[in-house]
């Protein structure tokens, strides 16, 4: 079976990787272009690596385009971690189609940040989905999904390195062998039933020291390792990564201990002990490294 590649960055590439593992025919890669001063994507290192023609359109909207879909004779494109938007008539040009991996339980959490999500509004459950997209964003039949837990104190980090993203490379390969086998799978339910978030951004990351202490932690954990959670202290952004809830009473947005476990703050309903900071325009360091340099001590205001 003829394959078409569509991706980019590291989940696409580990697709690559594992269908070049199992022998499959891989005739094309198709991944974003490159961006001036960014490092080349991993998709692309590795088509390189194996002499694999590698096509990077600008926009997969034009008539060039599609006569480039058309030209690989292909039977399926697996579609894994795209963020260009692909039409219809494109996505139909292979002769059995085109499948796509998305790191939600759609119809729930379709968009950009579909992990960052589930995990700020307190979710304890997320999952993939394998569908066939159409000219929706994130629309079109199902035809696998998988679920996992979402820990009390995991980050985007754990959710979707430890979890869909190991899960996702064999959804990928199972739908294949599913599409090579004849039982291509469509469910009656479609993706735009459900609802469509955008990106969960620098906006969405600040935090409200006065919110139940909860919610403080759900976006901390959301955000973490990006776009990274963040208050200010005296007009100066501090973004907070890694951080644990403790118990305790007093004002809101208040540090209340610094120690060398790190530095404690104020939530309402309870306290969040924040590990690790990146102080604006440095790296990120130590909590109490952080408290020594700029003076951050009890009773020190953040959101200021």
């Amino acid at each position: 079976m003829r394959i078409v590649v569509h991706g980019q960055q590291a989940f696409g590439r580990a697709v690559l990787e594992r269908l070049l593992e199992r022998g499959e025919d891989v005739v094309a890669v198709c991944c974003a272009p490159q961006k001036s001063g960014r490092p080349e994507d991993p998709l692309a290192e590795l088509a390189t690596e194996k002499d694999l023609p590698l096509h990077r359109p600008a926009s997969w909207k034009t008539p060039e385009a599609l006569e480039l879909m058309k030209g690989f004779e292909a039977d399926v494109c697996m579609m894994a971690y795209v963020l260009l938007f692909v039409p219809q008539l494109v996505l139909d040009a292979p002769r059995l189609g085109t499948f796509q991996y998305h790191p939600s339980l759609c119809p729930h959490h379709r968009g950009p940040s579909s992990i960052n999500w589930p995990i700020a509004m307190g979710r304890t459950m997320t999952g993939l989905t394998i569908f066939w997209p159409d000219d929706g964003l994130d629309e079109g039949p199902i035809l696998m999904q998988k679920t996992c837990a979402i820990g009390p104190d995991e980050t985007l980090g754990d959710v979707y390195f430890g979890k869909l993203f190991p899960m996702g490379v064999d959804a990928m390969m199972e739908s294949l062998d599913l599409v090579k086998a004849g039982v291509i799978i469509r469910h009656d339910q479609r993706l735009e039933d459900g609802s469509y978030e955008s990106w969960f951004g620098r906006d969405q990351a600040k935090l409200d020291w006065s919110i139940p202490v909860s919610e403080i932690y759900n976006v901390i954990r959301a955000a973490n390792p990006a776009p990274g959670a963040w208050t200010t202290l005296e007009g100066k952004k501090i973004q907070i990564y890694d951080c644990s809830r403790v118990s305790g009473s007093g004002k809101p947005g208040h540090v209340v201990d610094v120690s060398d476990e790190g530095v404690t703050i104020q939530g309402h309903g309870g306290r969040i002990c924040v590990r690790r900071v990146r102080p604006e325009g440095t790296g990120k360091i130590q909590a109490r490294e952080w408290a020594a340099s700029d003076g951050v001590q009890p009773g020190t205001r953040l959101g200021t």
